[in-house]
């Protein structure tokens, strides 16, 4: 079981806090999207519960949360280990008595070529990336289904619907999130749950992953095309925490990718063979030493932001797909319309 650490590190008594105050469960919280997270819920006066491996990281994100003006409890943990996340949730319980949202963020990526990709790298990938995901949700409903509420954010990619070139570990781990999701809201549907689970697809973000991702290149890996900064896909997650939509696609590039999967799979697979392999590689090569996170935890603080803060957008567009479908839908059924009153005027002049 994973020690507790509250104020400033320091273990605490696990005694609950004001049952009224809402609880949130953040994996991957130390960097990146997970860290941004946890500081918008932070924001929001939410207690926020941070989970990752790396203390330095965790004790950033835990001042972070703080200066934010929430409270934050810190617990070391590897999503891939399922009894410590059922130990995180426990240890949360004992500390505040609830858990509203749980978000999924923890994730690994290998870059390289699929037969340079070992066994090993893609079974860790996997255990990270998408059964740390099962574990955190597992965890959350077991608290989640005693009071018939809460919400459960799983944070995807356009890549769980569009898989890309190098990067078949992480890809094959989306995808597997997505299948997973859907099937367990179709139960809650079932059971006529009140909880609601989302899967936010998002675009690029410019997160430390880039810096210390395991990869097969002599040069770190970049994102291609627009990319956004972390705090600004966390806004648009954290704006629709309490009452999410059956998913949430973050970014034009985010859109662009998943409806071209959909509607031109085969002319999209030949575009991304040519542009998507050689500019995923950046000019930034790997020095001895560099962190690599495949295995162990970073040995410092990376914060939430990477190295792309210059060409990172600071706001994201956030949608609805059901809106997105329903507005197609209308006006497919405009254009038929039109074409049938066209048609029939044409018949009236014969």
């Amino acid at each position: 079981m994973s020690e507790v650490f509250g104020e400033r590190g320091r273990i605490t008594n696990g005694e609950p806090g004001h049952a009224g105050a809402r609880v949130a469960v953040v994996t991957g919280a130390s960097a990146g999207v997970g860290r941004a997270i946890a500081v918008a819920l932070a924001r929001r006066k939410y207690r926020v519960a941070l989970l990752a491996r790396g203390l330095p990281g965790l004790e950033g994100a835990r001042k972070d949360v703080e200066d934010a003006g929430g409270e934050a409890l810190v617990l070391p943990v590897d999503t891939s280990d399922a009894d410590a996340v059922f130990a995180a949730a426990e240890q949360t319980i004992g500390q505040w008595g609830r858990i509203d949202v749980w978000v999924n963020d923890a994730m690994e990526t290998v870059v390289g070529p699929v037969d340079r990709i070992t066994p090993a790298e893609f079974k860790r990938v996997t255990e990270v990336s998408y059964l740390g995901v099962i574990h955190g949700t597992l965890a959350a409903l077991r608290h989640m289904r005693q009071r018939d509420q809460g919400s459960i954010i799983q944070i995807g990619s356009a890549l769980s619907y569009r898989a890309i070139p190098l990067q078949s570990a992480y890809c094959g781990a989306k995808f597997a999130i997505r299948g997973f999701t859907d099937s367990l809201r179709t139960e809650l549907l079932h059971d006529r749950s009140r909880i609601k689970i989302c899967m936010a697809q998002l675009p690029g973000v410019n997160t430390p992953q880039f810096d210390w991702s395991h990869t097969h290149f002599a040069h770190r890996h970049q994102p291609v095309g627009a990319c956004y900064q972390p705090e600004a896909i966390a806004e648009a997650i954290v704006k629709v925490v309490e009452d999410p939509p059956r998913e949430l696609w973050l970014g034009a590039p985010a859109l662009q990718a998943i409806m071209g999967a959909m509607l031109a799979p085969g002319l999209t697979d030949r575009y991304l063979a040519r542009t998507a392999y050689e500019q995923q590689i950046s000019r930034t090569p790997i020095l001895p030493g560099d962190p690599d996170i495949l295995l162990a935890p970073a040995a410092r603080d990376h914060g939430a932001r990477g190295r792309f803060s210059s060409r990172a957008h600071s706001s994201a567009f956030a949608a609805n797909p059901f809106h997105l479908r329903s507005a197609m839908a209308l006006a497919a059924l405009a254009v038929a319309a039109a074409s049938y009153a066209l048609g029939s005027r044409e018949g009236r002049k014969k």
